[in-house]
């Protein structure tokens, strides 16, 4: 048994593969046609369940060792990619901020899970939402367990792409897929960010490796402020911290399920564990710790005065969730990350609790929500501007979202003026000509085939297929018969030996 409890740490590769191995299982039952009805819901409940409880009993059996032989730290399972002196791995990091929170994780996505199973029953996406939650599960346990600041980001932008996918959950209404793009086009600025941050350290300090970033000391203050200033404007986009604040309250589009995992729990947690991650080296860049308070800060007081305002109860818990990870972002920057990481695992796991729980909050409680505070409504354009929320949604809008969809349908109209006609399009093409129907083109290059190819016709019907008596028929038999004459020739034995001496003559 403790030799088993010793291979434990490198099996943590599993705690992300595992859902990963449930979507491809639940994807191929709806391609093979097997995933209709309410027969083929359970098995896919049960497979997304099942991946979440055995990635949490995997991750409950490395705490257990970190608790008896300290923690198994960064574990270099193999190498990804490496070009020269640029090395990438998949490396995972087991220490006690990455254990706790992982933990956290798995745990709320296993309970998650289970409240699906009943919460989406016959819903017509009911597979597609156990798909894409599975993708989210992977994608946060790598940014949480990854060694490497590569392979963070690839969890990173798995995560980005399922929350995409559940905002639009309803993809036939427009308020829907429009949520999905604005709060994908606002987190878009914080995955430069990290880019920007990932591509400073391979060039400084020739590593991806969290314990190379972090446990590098003496840098350049310029040099440390702009390596860190990357990565913290991604913690702010992916926490909706001032100025990316908006994109959340659209992101409640989805289901009460993923409203509660991602913005409630977990993902809005995961700027503040980068952080946390980075603490080290953002010691040393006081400057930017004094940016994360005021951030934090500002962010708090909006967050507050808007919640004071909300009518419904998914925008009211959003709010104060916003809220509780502002002051995370104030205690990391006033130095205290103990508090913010203990802050952390406790708001994730008691706003999962209310999120589940809104669908029934009218019936649990009785009469009307309160009003907002009497101090508020005298102030008349401080509640003007609570209701409106500042108006930063509009402004982010005008900024992000509209100029993404301008640009969007402007590649639309190039695609349907200039390539379409260029190119053509699969399925409608036109005959060239009446009298032949079946050749047919669209674009340019379809109708110059086309046209090729008639004269190909053209040409073969006048040489070949005239009938008897054609111009190319009468040369093709005398040539035939010019060559049966030389055969015949070759066929007679003083002709065949005067060649084989010839040949002899040749060799020697």
């Amino acid at each position: 048994m403790s030799a088993l409890f010793r291979l434990l740490p490198d099996l943590v590769w599993l705690v992300p593969a595992l859902p990963l191995l449930v979507l491809v299982a639940i994807g191929l039952r709806v391609l093979s046609g097997r995933a209709h009805g309410d027969r083929a819901e359970p098995l896919t409940a049960r497979l997304s369940a099942l991946a979440a409880f055995a990635s949490l009993t995997l991750l409950l059996g490395i705490d257990f060792i970190a608790l008896r032989d300290g923690a198994p730290g960064h574990r270099v399972l193999g190498t990804w990619f490496a070009s020269g002196d640029w090395r990438g791995t998949v490396s995972f990091l087991l220490d006690a901020l990455s254990l706790s929170v992982a933990t956290v994780a798995a745990l709320i996505g296993w309970l998650v899970l289970q409240f699906s199973a009943s919460y989406m029953h016959r819903e017509a996406g009911f597979h597609r939402f156990h798909m894409v939650l599975c993708l989210f599960l992977a994608g946060i346990q790598l940014v949480f367990l990854a060694g490497n600041g590569l392979l963070a980001f690839v969890g990173w932008e798995m995560c980005g792409v399922a929350s995409f996918l559940l905002i639009g959950y309803a993809w036939q209404r427009p308020l829907a897929t429009g949520n999905a793009l604005f709060a994908f086009v606002t987190n878009r600025a914080g995955d430069a960010g990290f880019l920007l941050g990932l591509g400073f350290a391979a060039g400084w300090l020739g590593s991806f490796e969290w314990p190379v970033l972090t446990g590098t000391h003496g840098l350049a203050m310029v040099t440390a402020r702009l390596l860190v200033f990357g990565f913290v404007v991604a913690a702010l986009a992916k926490s909706a911290q001032l100025p990316f604040t908006p994109w959340i309250a659209r992101a409640l589009e989805g289901p009460t399920p993923s409203s509660a995992i991602f913005y409630g729990a977990v993902m809005i947690h995961a700027g503040v564990y980068l952080l946390l991650r980075l603490s080290p080296l953002l010691a040393q860049v006081p400057d930017l710790m004094v940016g994360l308070v005021v951030a934090g800060a500002a962010t708090a007081l909006y967050a507050w005065l808007c919640g004071l305002v909300q009518s419904d109860v998914k925008s009211a818990l959003i709010f104060a969730t916003v809220f509780q990870v502002a002051l995370m972002f104030v205690a990391i920057g006033l130095g205290w990350t103990t508090l913010a990481t203990v802050h952390l695992c406790l708001h994730a796991a008691w706003r999962t609790w209310q999120f589940l729980r809104a669908p029934s909050w009218l019936a649990l409680t009785q009469g009307r929500p309160k009003p907002p505070p009497l101090w508020l409504r005298r102030w008349q354009w401080l509640y003007t501007a609570a209701l409106e929320r500042f108006w930063l949604d509009r402004l982010a809008f005008v900024l992000l979202a509209q100029p993404t969809a301008s640009f969007a349908q402007d590649l639309r109209g190039l695609e349907e003026h200039f390539i379409d006609r260029a190119l053509g399009q699969p399925g409608c093409g036109q005959p060239l000509a009446a009298e032949r129907p079946l050749i047919v083109g669209d674009g340019f290059a379809g109708r110059g085939l086309a046209s090729l190819a008639e004269k190909l016709q053209q040409l073969e019907n006048h040489l070949l297929l005239r009938g008897r008596g054609g111009a190319a028929e009468r040369l093709l038999r005398r040539v035939g018969n010019y060559l049966r004459v030389v055969e015949n020739l070759f066929e007679q034995p003083r002709y065949l030996m005067m060649a084989v001496m010839a040949t002899f003559v040749v060799i020697l």
